[in-house]
């Protein structure tokens, strides 16, 4: 299997004077779990050259150097093709097309953004950060390294486009699973647990016994049969979104799977449109925008 090697460095600072190796790690961001891949790594975690073990004290001056290798996992198909939104040494952003899935799975062997990554960077292992539904559009961003998807994995702020089945103004539901209402601020919140449907591997549903989920939305633009809504998310669920606006009676348009109709769109209506997040490398703050649909389709 095809790798290469990165070298990533981090200079302790007088404020880290004392500190554990392992504790200056996950000061920078870097997950127990990459350090832990790399202490069985020879030289994976040195300072001047020498290994270093977590529990070793660091001084401020000290470098510490992490050999993190990436290996390719993915077969390579440029003749896809995603914009590219955003691209810096540690990440790539592209404007995920609906129909594309993320991932290669049993029935998507070559047709996927992993492979179309795959083409760009054929030395690198594909590691999207946030996920996106097959026929979900907008952006998603790729890790090129372990640090990478270390420090940007639950620190992306997205906020998706979707348009609605009616007009999701919070009323009394039948579920009393769901909690459904207005915030001072204007901003609607459906709060109700999700787990996975019985006898199915992909289909989610409010259940009791699911994990807790928390949708946040406001209303942009309504016709007489549809709504236009700006969403974000306190949690991440699996069809989240989809299932949540299901729920409530008003399902996305076009995701004839959770009970939406087809006349508007002929795929689910939901996009990401933007995104927010902090560069791994030096922390500056990336905002990024990807025009998504409207009303009219």
């Amino acid at each position: 299997m095809p790798t290469d090697v990165q070298t990533v460095d981090f200079t302790a600072e007088a404020s880290d004077e004392g500190k554990s190796c392992g504790d200056l790690l996950r000061s920078r961001g870097v997950s127990r779990r990459l350090t832990a891949r790399l202490k069985r790594v020879p030289d994976g975690i040195t300072r001047r050259g020498f290994q270093i073990r977590t529990v070793d004290t660091v001084h401020a001056g000290d470098v510490i150097s992490l050999k993190i290798q990436n290996e390719r996992l993915t077969e390579p198909n440029g003749e896809l093709f995603a914009p590219i939104v955003y691209e810096d040494g540690d990440l790539i952003v592209f404007h995920k097309p609906a129909g594309m899935p993320v991932h290669p799975s049993a029935g998507h062997r070559g047709d996927t953004l992993g492979n179309y990554f795959a083409s760009l960077y054929p030395d690198l292992t594909f590691r999207p950060i946030n996920r996106l539904d097959k026929d979900t559009s907008g952006l998603c961003a790729v890790a090129k390294n372990p640090y990478a998807a270390s420090v940007l994995n639950g620190n992306i702020d997205k906020i998706y486009f979707a348009v609605t089945e009616g007009t999701p103004v919070p009323r009394e539901t039948e579920n009393p699973l769901i909690k459904w209402y207005a915030e001072p601020s204007g901003e609607y919140v459906i709060d109700a647990p999700i787990g996975r449907a019985e006898a199915s591997v992909v289909r989610r549903k409010v259940r009791e016994d699911g994990k807790r989920a928390v949708t946040r939305y406001t209303i942009l633009k309504a016709t007489e049969t549809h709504c236009l809504v700006r969403v974000s998310l306190e949690t991440g669920r699996t069809h989240q979104i989809r299932v949540h606006f299901s729920s409530v009676g008003h399902p996305l348009a076009g995701d004839d799977f959770y009970g939406g109709g087809l006349d508007l769109f002929t795929r689910q209506a939901l996009h990401c449109g933007e995104m927010r997040f902090a560069r791994p490398s030096d922390g500056s703050i990336v905002c990024l925008e990807a025009k998504g649909f409207d009303l009219d389709g």
